[in-house]
């Protein structure tokens, strides 16, 4: 019973994974490092290496499963797949019809689990502080980077895939927004909604290779240098506030694969600006609500964490 508990609850912190990818700006590595299984993640990724694929070439297919920890690692895609699916029209109309709310619930979230998670670092020195500060500087540098022409070629779509899926394990920088950046975004949905399996499989072969060589190197910090490399993931995640500020002007627009005008470029804006240059009101109570209800979210899954881990 308590191994089905544990799995259930994996497969909702799935959801929430799913949930955080959907929206431009937030990291579903952010939401696997508030929930605590980010280093059991990144533990069954790097398990998947030249020793346990042979295991499938001989047919051993349970001692694969095993050597990778499939029950984890199956409990969570299908969390994000249900969320993906289930999740993504919810989130796209809270996009569209209530931004301020869903951005400043998002803000309080990252910016609470943020000082959580810096509040576990056991031993800090200076190295730590560098590390948070270069975080900051790094993501919040990201966030700013205007979208880039890219070249229409298959290389530059395999290299695409392998930038944006470290998003996954990265907290605080989110893989949509990589391939905005990358000018890659439009092309993806492009090949999406025409079934271009070719070019989705070169992407998602990037993908791959991202995500197996990205995993040995955080975790690799991680296990030499635990309290910088939490510093600095911990800076990505403030840094990526600069993204999430409710208040936004949008400066240009592109069109979606469906031909809808999406909001492109954005300028960030106080609130009290906002209703004067938007025309808009900036729903001031909104948007604290939202970001309470984000902070004692976060509080509440580290209190349940907390209990279950005594269990």
């Amino acid at each position: 019973m308590e191994t089905i508990k544990k799995y259930i609850l994996l497969y909702f912190k799935g959801m929430a994974m799913g949930a955080a990818d959907i929206v431009p700006g937030v990291s579903g590595g952010s939401i696997a490092l508030i929930t605590g299984i980010y280093e059991k993640l990144l533990r069954s990724i790097t398990s998947v290496n030249a020793d346990s694929i042979k295991l499938v070439f001989k047919g051993e297919f349970k001692r694969f499963y095993q050597s990778v920890n499939g029950s984890f690692l199956l409990a969570l895609i299908l969390g994000i797949g249900t969320s993906i699916f289930l999740l993504s029209e919810l989130i796209t109309y809270l996009m569209d019809e209530e931004p301020i709310g869903l951005w400043s619930f998002f803000s309080g979230l990252i910016l609470i689990s943020a000082i959580i998670i810096l509040k576990g670092i056991q031993r800090w020195h200076l190295g730590v502080v560098v590390a948070v500060i270069l975080g900051i500087i790094a993501a919040y540098f990201v966030t700013e980077l205007p979208p880039m022409t890219s070249p229409d070629s298959l290389w530059f779509t395999f290299v695409s895939g392998a930038i944006a899926i470290c998003a996954m394990i990265l907290p605080g920088i989110s893989g949509s927004f990589l391939l905005l950046i990358l000018g890659q975004y439009q092309n993806i949905l492009t090949a999406l909604s025409d079934r271009d399996f070719f070019t989705l499989g070169v992407f998602a072969t990037g993908c791959l290779v991202g995500i197996l060589s990205f995993s040995r190197l955080i975790s690799w910090l991680l296990s030499k240098f635990y309290s910088v490399t939490i510093g600095l993931l911990s800076g990505f995640m403030l840094g990526s506030l600069n993204k999430l500020w409710p208040w936004k002007l949008v400066t240009s627009y592109r069109t979606s694969s469906s031909g809808e005008e999406k909001p492109f470029l954005t300028e960030n804006l106080w609130p009290s600006e906002y209703s004067s240059q938007v025309g808009s009101d900036p729903e001031l109570a909104v948007a604290i609500v939202a970001f309470l209800f984000g902070i004692l979210l976060v509080f509440g899954i580290d209190r349940l964490a907390a209990y279950l881990s005594k269990e």
